[in-house]
Formats: structure tokens, sequence, C-alpha cells
């Protein structure tokens, strides 16, 4: 069975933004998506997420697994991914305006203080879409072309997408739909 697995960004929530359209044009397909409730939004921890993470994935290790991340969720599932000694049945990962260097905000910068195992990331050889927008304040597109440099991924810009995130408006991002239909049909 394929499941994707949806994890919000910082101060966010499994409902909000695209999370909900997401999860219901999937449903629509027969793909199980479920948006996790990561712990502690406003005080986020490296370990309480990759824990999360890690649960989800270990629980479903006999389906496709495809991780979404949005924000904060990015590092989260790159973290999470550089600890994990067999990722079972991950398929592909979307990463949407993730930061993967220092941005300014304490919280999120736990995550990111340390560089990341990419070359490890890397060894998995799962498909990887970046998507970011062009115009994005909150995480500047160089971390989108970083990610994608270091773990040969495909990147998807947005024109004005600013931080693709609810508050910004965004109800509905079809280029994720899109991306994890393109894996979906490649495996």
């Amino acid at each position: 069975m394929k499941k994707v697995f949806i994890i919000h960004g910082y101060e966010g929530s499994p409902n909000g933004g695209w999370r909900p359209w997401l999860m219901a044009e999937l449903d629509k397909q027969d793909i199980y998506a479920c948006a996790l409730p990561m712990p502690d939004a406003w005080e986020p921890t490296v370990e309480g997420w990759t824990q999360e993470i890690a649960r989800q994935v270990d629980q479903n290790s006999q389906d496709k697994i495809y991780l979404v991340g949005h924000s904060l969720g990015v590092p989260a599932i790159l973290r999470y991914l550089e600890s994990a000694n067999n990722i079972h049945g991950i398929k592909g990962l979307v990463l949407v305006a993730g930061p993967v260097t220092p941005i300014g905000k304490e919280k999120v910068d736990r995550f990111l203080n340390n560089p990341f195992n990419f070359d490890k990331i890397r060894s998995y050889n799962l498909n990887i879409v970046i998507i970011h927008g062009d115009n994005d304040s909150s995480v500047p597109m160089e971390n989108a072309n970083l990610i994608k440099d270091k773990l040969d991924a495909e990147l998807v810009v947005v024109p004005s997408g600013g931080h693709l995130s609810g508050h910004e408006g965004w109800r509905e991002l079809p280029q994720v739909l899109d991306a994890l239909n393109g894996m979906m049909a490649n495996r």
C-alpha cells in the first residue's frame, strides 16, 4: 500500500495550509495520507520530531512510504534519514520550502546548527523533489539549491510562491501532488 506522511513546520498543525487539500486529493486516488501532529510545534526538538517520523515509518514498514515536509518538516525528515539505520519502505521525498542552513530563528536553527550528512541521505537513492517559492522571505532560495545539489534532487520553483504556507494563502499546492504522482508512477 502507498502511504504519504506529511510533516508540518514550526508552529504548524496537521490541518493548516495545503495539507488538508493534499490529503483529500490523495484519498481520491485511494492513497493513504496523514499529516502528522508533530510534538511540541511551538518548542520543537530534533529528537521529538525524528522519533515521531521513525515511529510512523516503523509501524508502516511493509508499505511504500513517501514523506512530504514543509518548512521545519524538511530538516526533520533529513535528520531522521541521517540517523536511521534502515529506512524501511521509504520511496520518495517532497521537500517544500525547507531550510538546511541557519535562518536566524533559534527554535528552527536547533535543527540546522550541525551540517547534514548528505552523503548518507543520498546513498538511499530516493526520489526527491524540492519545491520552493522564488521569493521566500523565510527560507532563502539558496537552501533549495543546496539540497538540490547535495541530493541530486529535482527542483520545482514556484514563481511568487513566498514560503508556500497557509498564512500566505496557499490552500492548494498542486506541485506537491504532481511530484508524488510522478514518484509513485516510477516505483
